[in-house]
Protein backbone atom coordinates (compact mmCIF):
# COMPACT_ATOMS: atom_id res chain seq x y z
CA UNK A 1 0.00 0.00 0.00
CA UNK A 2 1.16 3.51 -0.75
CA UNK A 3 3.90 5.78 -0.05
CA UNK A 4 4.54 7.19 -3.04
CA UNK A 5 2.33 10.40 -3.14
CA UNK A 6 3.30 12.99 -0.87
CA UNK A 7 1.00 13.80 2.33
CA UNK A 8 -1.92 16.61 1.90
CA UNK A 9 -1.20 17.92 5.59
CA UNK A 10 2.13 18.24 7.19
CA UNK A 11 1.56 17.73 11.27
CA UNK A 12 1.57 20.58 13.48
CA UNK A 13 2.70 19.31 16.52
CA UNK A 14 6.32 18.54 17.04
CA UNK A 15 6.71 14.40 16.22
CA UNK A 16 9.98 13.74 18.59
CA UNK A 17 8.91 11.21 21.66
CA UNK A 18 8.33 12.86 24.53
CA UNK A 19 9.93 10.11 26.56
CA UNK A 20 12.90 7.94 26.76
CA UNK A 21 11.02 5.26 28.29
CA UNK A 22 10.03 1.84 26.66
CA UNK A 23 6.68 0.63 27.16
CA UNK A 24 6.68 -3.32 28.11
CA UNK A 25 5.12 -5.43 26.20
CA UNK A 26 5.26 -2.83 23.27
CA UNK A 27 7.61 -2.37 19.99
CA UNK A 28 7.01 1.44 19.96
CA UNK A 29 6.89 3.55 22.93
CA UNK A 30 5.41 6.83 21.12
CA UNK A 31 2.64 8.12 18.48
CA UNK A 32 4.76 9.91 15.51
CA UNK A 33 2.56 11.76 13.79
CA UNK A 34 0.44 10.72 10.70
CA UNK A 35 1.90 12.13 7.52
CA UNK A 36 -1.44 12.44 6.34
CA UNK A 37 -3.28 14.27 9.21
CA UNK A 38 -2.93 18.44 9.97
CA UNK A 39 -3.29 17.88 13.36
CA UNK A 40 -1.15 15.42 16.18
CA UNK A 41 -1.40 14.93 19.55
CA UNK A 42 1.27 12.08 21.35
CA UNK A 43 -0.47 10.73 24.64
CA UNK A 44 2.42 10.62 25.95
CA UNK A 45 3.54 14.30 25.74
CA UNK A 46 3.18 15.65 29.42
CA UNK A 47 2.70 18.93 28.22
CA UNK A 48 -0.90 18.06 26.21
CA UNK A 49 -2.32 14.86 28.20
CA UNK A 50 -0.26 14.61 31.42
CA UNK A 51 -1.00 17.68 33.28
CA UNK A 52 -1.42 17.17 37.15
CA UNK A 53 -2.50 13.52 36.04
CA UNK A 54 -1.97 10.66 38.53
CA UNK A 55 -0.73 7.90 37.75
CA UNK A 56 -3.24 6.03 37.81
CA UNK A 57 -5.30 8.02 35.79
CA UNK A 58 -2.63 8.71 32.91
CA UNK A 59 -3.67 6.74 29.43
CA UNK A 60 -3.08 3.41 29.72
CA UNK A 61 -1.99 1.49 26.08
CA UNK A 62 -4.36 -1.48 26.07
CA UNK A 63 -5.08 -3.42 22.87
CA UNK A 64 -8.50 -2.50 20.57
CA UNK A 65 -9.91 -4.14 17.99
CA UNK A 66 -12.25 -3.01 15.24
CA UNK A 67 -14.09 -4.59 12.63
CA UNK A 68 -12.94 -4.15 9.39
CA UNK A 69 -16.33 -3.75 6.68
CA UNK A 70 -13.89 -4.15 3.67
CA UNK A 71 -16.20 -5.85 0.76
CA UNK A 72 -13.14 -8.05 -1.13
CA UNK A 73 -10.44 -10.60 0.91
CA UNK A 74 -7.75 -10.90 -2.27
CA UNK A 75 -5.21 -8.71 -2.68
CA UNK A 76 -2.90 -7.70 -5.46
CA UNK A 77 0.38 -6.73 -6.15
CA UNK A 78 2.74 -5.76 -9.25
CA UNK A 79 6.16 -5.69 -7.08
CA UNK A 80 8.62 -7.65 -8.90
CA UNK A 81 10.43 -7.82 -5.38
CA UNK A 82 7.99 -9.95 -3.24
CA UNK A 83 7.28 -13.48 -5.33
CA UNK A 84 3.60 -13.44 -5.10
CA UNK A 85 0.86 -11.20 -6.97
CA UNK A 86 -2.21 -12.41 -4.69
CA UNK A 87 -2.59 -12.39 -0.99
CA UNK A 88 -4.92 -12.64 2.20
CA UNK A 89 -4.42 -10.30 5.15
CA UNK A 90 -6.96 -11.32 8.06
CA UNK A 91 -6.31 -8.35 9.93
CA UNK A 92 -4.60 -4.93 9.20
CA UNK A 93 -2.31 -3.66 12.27
CA UNK A 94 -0.01 -6.39 14.30
CA UNK A 95 -0.11 -7.26 17.79
CA UNK A 96 3.24 -8.46 17.94
CA UNK A 97 4.54 -4.82 17.98
CA UNK A 98 7.73 -5.46 15.64
CA UNK A 99 9.48 -1.90 15.95
CA UNK A 100 10.94 -2.47 12.20
CA UNK A 101 7.54 -3.63 11.07
CA UNK A 102 7.85 -2.02 7.14
CA UNK A 103 3.87 -2.36 7.33
CA UNK A 104 3.42 0.12 10.01
CA UNK A 105 2.76 3.10 7.76
CA UNK A 106 -0.05 1.56 6.17
CA UNK A 107 -1.86 2.17 9.19
CA UNK A 108 -1.99 5.92 8.76
CA UNK A 109 -4.42 5.50 5.89
CA UNK A 110 -6.56 4.47 8.31
CA UNK A 111 -5.89 7.54 10.31
CA UNK A 112 -4.15 6.16 13.08
CA UNK A 113 -0.12 6.50 13.89
CA UNK A 114 2.35 3.82 12.77
CA UNK A 115 3.84 3.76 16.14
CA UNK A 116 1.43 2.60 19.35
CA UNK A 117 -1.56 2.92 17.22
CA UNK A 118 -0.41 0.09 14.94
CA UNK A 119 0.13 -2.43 17.58
CA UNK A 120 -2.84 -1.68 19.66
CA UNK A 121 -5.73 -0.71 17.45
CA UNK A 122 -6.00 -3.79 15.30
CA UNK A 123 -8.69 -3.97 12.71
CA UNK A 124 -10.43 -7.31 11.94
CA UNK A 125 -11.70 -8.99 9.07
CA UNK A 126 -14.31 -10.94 10.45
CA UNK A 127 -16.10 -11.66 6.94
CA UNK A 128 -12.88 -12.90 5.65
CA UNK A 129 -13.34 -16.30 5.17
CA UNK A 130 -16.97 -15.86 3.28
CA UNK A 131 -15.71 -13.17 1.29
CA UNK A 132 -12.70 -15.64 0.38
CA UNK A 133 -15.11 -18.25 -0.45
CA UNK A 134 -17.04 -15.74 -3.04
CA UNK A 135 -13.96 -15.23 -4.27
CA UNK A 136 -12.46 -18.54 -5.18
CA UNK A 137 -15.66 -19.75 -6.74
CA UNK A 138 -16.06 -16.83 -8.81
CA UNK A 139 -15.42 -17.93 -12.09
CA UNK A 140 -13.46 -14.61 -12.90
CA UNK A 141 -10.59 -16.17 -10.13
CA UNK A 142 -7.59 -18.28 -11.72
CA UNK A 143 -5.98 -20.68 -9.02
CA UNK A 144 -3.35 -19.47 -8.33
CA UNK A 145 -0.59 -19.19 -4.85
CA UNK A 146 -2.35 -17.34 -1.85
CA UNK A 147 0.14 -15.83 0.46
CA UNK A 148 -0.96 -15.25 4.24
CA UNK A 149 -0.41 -12.64 5.10
CA UNK A 150 2.00 -10.58 3.02
CA UNK A 151 1.74 -7.75 5.45
CA UNK A 152 0.41 -8.00 8.42
CA UNK A 153 1.11 -12.09 10.42
CA UNK A 154 -2.15 -13.69 9.93
CA UNK A 155 -1.33 -15.64 13.21
CA UNK A 156 -1.31 -12.68 15.91
CA UNK A 157 -2.46 -13.20 19.34
CA UNK A 158 -5.99 -12.42 18.57
CA UNK A 159 -6.40 -14.91 16.24
CA UNK A 160 -6.45 -17.59 18.82
CA UNK A 161 -9.65 -16.54 19.77
CA UNK A 162 -11.13 -15.22 16.67
CA UNK A 163 -9.93 -18.08 14.10
CA UNK A 164 -10.06 -15.95 11.03
CA UNK A 165 -7.11 -17.40 9.91
CA UNK A 166 -8.42 -20.74 10.35
CA UNK A 167 -11.75 -20.10 8.81
CA UNK A 168 -9.65 -18.60 5.57
CA UNK A 169 -7.53 -22.20 5.41
CA UNK A 170 -10.77 -23.84 5.77
CA UNK A 171 -11.90 -22.19 2.58
CA UNK A 172 -8.55 -22.84 0.88
CA UNK A 173 -8.53 -26.58 1.38
CA UNK A 174 -12.26 -27.28 0.70
CA UNK A 175 -11.73 -25.49 -2.63
CA UNK A 176 -7.51 -27.27 -2.78
CA UNK A 177 -6.07 -23.73 -3.63
CA UNK A 178 -2.40 -23.52 -2.77
CA UNK A 179 -1.34 -21.08 0.45
CA UNK A 180 2.37 -20.10 1.17
CA UNK A 181 1.59 -18.89 4.72
CA UNK A 182 4.61 -16.65 6.26
CA UNK A 183 4.16 -15.90 9.94
CA UNK A 184 6.98 -15.73 13.21
CA UNK A 185 3.74 -17.29 15.69
CA UNK A 186 4.09 -21.25 17.18
CA UNK A 187 -0.03 -20.72 16.83
CA UNK A 188 0.08 -21.94 13.19
CA UNK A 189 0.97 -25.29 14.57
CA UNK A 190 -2.71 -25.65 15.71
CA UNK A 191 -3.69 -25.70 11.89
CA UNK A 192 -1.58 -28.21 10.89
CA UNK A 193 -4.69 -30.53 9.98
CA UNK A 194 -5.59 -27.91 7.26
CA UNK A 195 -2.06 -27.77 6.53
CA UNK A 196 -1.62 -31.09 5.93
CA UNK A 197 -4.65 -31.34 4.15
CA UNK A 198 -3.60 -29.52 1.54
CA UNK A 199 0.36 -30.39 1.61
CA UNK A 200 -1.05 -33.78 0.14
CA UNK A 201 -2.24 -32.09 -3.11
CA UNK A 202 0.82 -29.79 -2.78
CA UNK A 203 -0.68 -26.90 -1.85
CA UNK A 204 0.76 -25.74 1.20
CA UNK A 205 3.72 -24.41 2.24
CA UNK A 206 5.13 -22.12 6.23
CA UNK A 207 7.84 -19.83 6.19
CA UNK A 208 8.45 -19.14 9.72
CA UNK A 209 10.07 -16.48 10.25
CA UNK A 210 13.32 -16.14 12.47
CA UNK A 211 15.19 -12.86 13.58
CA UNK A 212 16.83 -13.32 15.96
CA UNK A 213 17.86 -16.56 18.27
CA UNK A 214 18.68 -14.69 21.21
CA UNK A 215 15.55 -14.34 23.19
CA UNK A 216 16.29 -11.33 25.04
CA UNK A 217 17.17 -9.20 21.97
CA UNK A 218 13.81 -10.90 20.28
CA UNK A 219 11.91 -9.75 23.24
CA UNK A 220 12.31 -6.11 22.94
CA UNK A 221 12.84 -6.43 19.08
CA UNK A 222 9.54 -8.22 18.44
CA UNK A 223 7.63 -8.20 21.92
CA UNK A 224 4.57 -9.82 21.54
CA UNK A 225 5.94 -12.64 18.96
CA UNK A 226 6.61 -16.38 19.83
CA UNK A 227 10.02 -16.70 21.26
CA UNK A 228 12.50 -18.21 19.32
CA UNK A 229 12.55 -21.65 21.27
CA UNK A 230 8.79 -21.96 20.04
CA UNK A 231 9.49 -20.69 16.49
CA UNK A 232 12.24 -23.86 15.90
CA UNK A 233 9.33 -26.09 17.74
CA UNK A 234 6.95 -25.19 15.04
CA UNK A 235 9.05 -25.98 12.01
CA UNK A 236 9.85 -29.25 14.11
CA UNK A 237 5.74 -30.12 13.95
CA UNK A 238 5.15 -28.92 10.96
CA UNK A 239 7.83 -30.94 9.38
CA UNK A 240 6.62 -34.23 11.48
CA UNK A 241 3.31 -33.45 9.71
CA UNK A 242 4.70 -33.47 6.13
CA UNK A 243 3.67 -29.79 5.86
CA UNK A 244 6.58 -28.10 3.61
CA UNK A 245 8.38 -25.44 6.11
CA UNK A 246 11.39 -23.25 5.69
CA UNK A 247 12.70 -19.99 7.25
CA UNK A 248 12.89 -16.18 6.51
CA UNK A 249 15.72 -14.95 8.28
CA UNK A 250 14.17 -11.23 8.40
CA UNK A 251 14.41 -8.95 8.42
CA UNK A 252 18.42 -8.92 8.59
CA UNK A 253 19.48 -5.65 10.75
CA UNK A 254 23.33 -4.95 9.68
CA UNK A 255 25.18 -4.54 13.02
CA UNK A 256 22.83 -6.06 14.96
CA UNK A 257 21.25 -9.34 13.83
CA UNK A 258 23.18 -10.07 10.40
CA UNK A 259 25.93 -12.38 12.48
CA UNK A 260 23.34 -14.82 13.71
CA UNK A 261 22.63 -15.40 10.00
CA UNK A 262 24.53 -18.73 10.33
CA UNK A 263 23.52 -19.91 13.31
CA UNK A 264 19.97 -19.39 12.49
CA UNK A 265 20.14 -21.38 9.30
CA UNK A 266 21.80 -24.39 10.95
CA UNK A 267 19.27 -24.48 14.12
CA UNK A 268 16.22 -24.16 11.79
CA UNK A 269 17.56 -26.42 9.65
CA UNK A 270 18.29 -29.43 12.50
CA UNK A 271 14.40 -28.41 13.21
CA UNK A 272 13.69 -29.36 10.02
CA UNK A 273 13.77 -26.56 7.73
CA UNK A 274 13.37 -27.75 3.99
CA UNK A 275 14.31 -24.12 2.48
CA UNK A 276 14.79 -20.30 3.53
CA UNK A 277 15.00 -16.61 2.41
CA UNK A 278 15.87 -13.33 3.57
CA UNK A 279 15.59 -9.74 3.58
CA UNK A 280 17.09 -6.78 4.86
CA UNK A 281 15.34 -4.41 7.16
CA UNK A 282 13.58 -1.54 5.59
CA UNK A 283 12.47 1.58 7.24
CA UNK A 284 9.87 3.63 5.44
CA UNK A 285 8.08 6.97 6.30
CA UNK A 286 7.59 7.05 10.33
CA UNK A 287 8.96 3.46 10.86
CA UNK A 288 12.85 5.63 10.55
CA UNK A 289 12.18 7.45 13.45
CA UNK A 290 10.66 4.63 15.33
CA UNK A 291 13.43 2.35 15.21
CA UNK A 292 16.47 5.29 15.87
CA UNK A 293 14.48 5.54 19.36
CA UNK A 294 14.24 1.96 19.58
CA UNK A 295 18.09 2.20 19.31
CA UNK A 296 18.28 4.74 21.70
CA UNK A 297 16.41 3.16 24.17
CA UNK A 298 18.14 -0.26 23.85
CA UNK A 299 21.13 -0.31 22.26
CA UNK A 300 22.50 3.21 22.49
CA UNK A 301 25.65 2.09 22.18
CA UNK A 302 25.29 0.78 18.73
CA UNK A 303 22.86 3.10 17.57
CA UNK A 304 25.62 4.84 15.15
CA UNK A 305 26.66 1.89 13.83
CA UNK A 306 23.49 0.29 13.13
CA UNK A 307 22.08 3.45 11.43
CA UNK A 308 25.58 3.85 9.29
CA UNK A 309 25.48 -0.12 8.26
CA UNK A 310 21.55 0.53 7.04
CA UNK A 311 22.38 3.47 5.09
CA UNK A 312 25.47 2.33 3.37
CA UNK A 313 23.14 -0.67 2.49
CA UNK A 314 20.43 1.39 0.78
CA UNK A 315 22.90 3.29 -1.24
CA UNK A 316 21.48 7.05 -1.11
CA UNK A 317 22.51 7.66 2.67
CA UNK A 318 19.46 7.49 3.97
CA UNK A 319 17.58 4.92 5.95
CA UNK A 320 15.49 3.73 3.16
CA UNK A 321 15.47 3.12 -0.29
CA UNK A 322 12.34 1.91 -1.84
CA UNK A 323 13.77 1.20 -5.28
CA UNK A 324 12.07 -2.27 -6.62
CA UNK A 325 14.93 -4.85 -6.94
CA UNK A 326 17.51 -3.63 -4.34
CA UNK A 327 14.79 -2.51 -1.52
CA UNK A 328 14.40 -6.18 0.04
CA UNK A 329 18.53 -6.99 -0.48
CA UNK A 330 20.23 -3.87 -0.07
CA UNK A 331 22.93 -2.70 -2.20
CA UNK A 332 26.72 -2.23 -1.90
CA UNK A 333 29.68 -4.14 0.17
CA UNK A 334 27.16 -5.25 2.71
CA UNK A 335 25.03 -6.30 1.04
CA UNK A 336 27.44 -8.32 -0.87
CA UNK A 337 28.51 -9.85 2.44
CA UNK A 338 25.33 -10.58 3.47
CA UNK A 339 23.95 -12.24 0.52
CA UNK A 340 27.49 -14.45 0.38
CA UNK A 341 26.92 -15.31 4.66
CA UNK A 342 23.29 -16.48 3.83
CA UNK A 343 24.49 -18.37 0.63
CA UNK A 344 27.12 -20.26 2.44
CA UNK A 345 25.28 -20.75 5.43
CA UNK A 346 22.12 -22.57 3.04
CA UNK A 347 24.53 -24.75 1.68
CA UNK A 348 26.37 -25.73 5.21
CA UNK A 349 23.07 -26.34 6.77
CA UNK A 350 21.63 -28.41 3.91
CA UNK A 351 18.99 -25.82 2.83
CA UNK A 352 16.90 -26.58 -0.53
CA UNK A 353 15.12 -24.21 -2.61
CA UNK A 354 11.45 -23.41 -1.83
CA UNK A 355 9.22 -26.00 -3.44
CA UNK A 356 7.27 -25.00 -6.26
CA UNK A 357 3.33 -24.92 -4.95
CA UNK A 358 0.27 -26.56 -7.55
CA UNK A 359 -2.87 -25.94 -8.52
CA UNK A 360 -3.54 -28.98 -10.42
CA UNK A 361 -6.52 -29.88 -7.18
CA UNK A 362 -8.03 -26.76 -7.76
CA UNK A 363 -12.17 -27.38 -7.66
CA UNK A 364 -14.86 -25.16 -6.96
CA UNK A 365 -17.57 -26.54 -4.28
CA UNK A 366 -20.34 -25.15 -6.37
CA UNK A 367 -19.13 -26.85 -9.52
CA UNK A 368 -19.16 -30.33 -7.56
CA UNK A 369 -23.26 -29.34 -6.25
CA UNK A 370 -24.51 -28.90 -9.79
CA UNK A 371 -22.67 -32.23 -11.11
CA UNK A 372 -25.06 -33.26 -8.20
Amino acid sequence: MGGSSKPKYRPVIKETPQSSEAIRARGASWSPANRFEKVHVDLRDVDVVDGDLDDEERPRRSTQFFRDGTKTIITRNSSPDVGFETSVNPYRGCEHGCVYCYARPTHEYLGFSAGLDFESKIMVKMDAARLLKAELESPRWTPQVLVMSGVTDPYQPIEKKLRITRGCLEVLAKCRNPVAIITKNRLVTRDVDLLRELAACNAAAVNISVTSLDAKLQRVLEPRASSPEARLDAIVQLRAAGVPVGVMVAPIIPGLTDHEIPGILEACSQAGAQFAGYTIVRLPWAVAPLFEHWLEEHFPDRKEKILGRIRDLRGNGRLNNSQWRTRMTGEGIFAEQIASLFEIGCRRAGIGERPKLSTAAFRRTREQLTLL
